[in-house]
This record gives C-alpha cells, structure tokens and sequence, in this order.
C-alpha cells in the first residue's frame, strides 16, 4: 500500500519491521498490510492561551497573567523530531497542546513568583523573553519549538495595579508639572541669557565700535600731523628755495654790475691813455712846428 502526504499537516512511522522506524515529514511511503502500523503526529502551529491565575509576586502580591503562545514541532529537525515521536507518538493535537501548555504555564508562573509587579507592568518585553527564553529550553527536549511569547494581560483582585496606574498616573502628572515648570525656569533662564547676551554684544560692539573710532582718529591724527610736517617742510623748502634763487639773481646782478665797472673802469682808462698819447702827440708836433720854425728863421739870417 502507498500512503502518501502533502506537508505540513502529519508525519507517518511505519514501523513493526523496521528498526529504527521511519520518520516521514510529508510525501508518500510504501506500507505493508498487517506487518506495519502508521501513526501520525501534527506538525501544525499552535496557538495557545497560557493563563495563570493568582500567582503571588516576590513581594506576595496576587496577579493574574495570561500570555500567548505559538508553538510548533520541528520536522526539519531529525533530533527534536525523533524526542516529539518519543513523548507524543500517539497522542492528538489536543493532547500535545495541552502537554505544552501546562509546561508554559508552569514556567510562567515561576517567572512571575521571582519579579515584582512594577517589574512585570512596566517592563512587558523583559518578561515576555525570560518566559520565551526558559520555556523554549525546557520543550526543545521534547521536541517542541517556541516560535513566539507574548504577554497579553496583567491585573489583579485587589486593585493594586489600578492604584499603581493611579500612582504612575500621579507621578507622570507630578514629572510633567515639574517638567513644565522647568522647562519655563529654563526658558525664562535661557531668555535672561540671552538678554544678557544681547546687552554684553552690544555693549562690546560699543566698545569695538569707540575703540575703532579711536584708532581712527589717533590715526587721523598722526596723518594729519604727517601731512602738515610735510606741507610746512614742502612750504619751508619752497620758501628757501625761493630764497636762495633770489640771491643767486642778486649775485649775478652784482656780477654783471662788477663786470660793467670793470669794463667802465677799462675804458675810461684806455680814454685817459688815448688822451695822454694825443697830449704828447700835439706837444710833439707843437715842438716839431717850433723847430721846424727855428730852423727856417737860421736859414733865412743867413
């Protein structure tokens, strides 16, 4: 006979003759009649509700905890496959899930006798990998794979995690008004610093602004003293300058007033000189008429 099957929804073990038996995760196997027995184990993902009611906390608070689970066998797994076969070889889908819940639920309430309720309310994600972390260790022996933990509710009889809520509710109110009347003591803070600020800024662009206008005028200053030095030495220059041309005109004056004397001089001596030499020259011919006169007055006595 030819048994065959489309995963994920069983698993068939011929056995009888066999030995080991075989594990078939889907697919078709050949059976033989009255010498081999099928038995079939779900491989289908469980959903399950783990409840556990009144649990005291370390603190002996009672709380209710319910948490969901979703669980599967592994029948990839040659291992946890062979330990499912061992422990559930037999038993129904119900049967398994009820096995592993109660498993669950154990594991969840330890968890929860060793945390405070603040601890269970206010960090969810913490317990629910504690739960998930132990839980999965203690059914991997079995065969069973913890695909997911999720906590879903927490409460309680006597109202403590109602007047927790309350307190928590108080204190979040009591941070937020404090937080509120910081935030305006930092915001009236930071607005006098800026203020602050605002005045030190101008107060130093003042100061920047006189210190520049000081450099400029002592600047200014030093230029303009600069400028006048150079203007009297350029006026004193020109001046001397001047000065000194007019002596040189004078000079040349003086010796061209030197030269026309000495050329004066010069001629009035070679005029005193031309008249001495006609002088002697009119005396000599005067003597030279009176002896000529002489010798004519010899001659004629004779």
């Amino acid at each position: 006979m030819c048994i065959s099957q489309s995963p994920p929804p069983s698993l068939c073990f011929p056995g009888c003759l066999r030995s080991p038996p075989v594990m078939i995760a889907g697919g078709r196997v050949f059976v033989l009649p009255c010498f081999q027995k099928i038995q079939r184990i779900s491989l289908n993902i469980l959903t399950l509700s783990v409840k556990s009611e009144k649990v005291y906390t370390r603190r002996g608070v009672p709380i209710s905890v319910t948490g969901i689970a979703q669980m599967k066998i592994q029948g990839q797994n040659k291992e946890m496959l062979a330990a499912a076969c061992q422990m559930f070889m037999g038993k129904s889908e119900g049967e398994i899930a009820q096995i592993a819940l109660e498993t669950l639920e154990g594991h969840q309430r330890a968890i929860i006798a060793h945390l405070t309720v603040e601890e269970i309310y206010r960090d969810r994600k913490k317990f629910s990998e504690e739960v998930f972390k132990v839980a999965s260790s203690d059914l991997f022996n079995m065969g069973i794979s913890v695909v997911s933990y999720t906590l879903k509710d927490v409460h309680d009889d006597q109202d403590y995690l109602h007047s927790l809520g309350k307190s928590r509710t108080a204190q979040v109110q009591k941070d937020a008004r404090i937080g509120e009347a910081q935030f305006k003591r930092d915001a009236v803070i930071r607005e006098a610093h800026a203020k602050q600020e605002k005045i030190s800024a101008q107060h130093v662009n003042e100061i920047q602004m006189a210190m520049a206008q000081r450099d400029y005028e002592l600047k200014k200053a030093s230029y303009d003293i600069e400028v006048n030095t150079k203007k009297a030495e350029s006026e004193m220059a020109y001046q001397l300058q001047v000065a000194k041309t007019k002596q040189l005109i004078e000079e040349e004056k003086m010796q061209v007033q030197v030269v026309e004397r000495s050329q004066q001089i010069m001629l009035q001596q070679q005029e005193i000189t031309r008249k001495e030499k006609e002088q002697k020259h009119e005396k000599k011919s005067k003597q030279e008429v009176r002896n000529l006169r002489l010798v004519d007055f010899q001659h004629s006595s004779y």
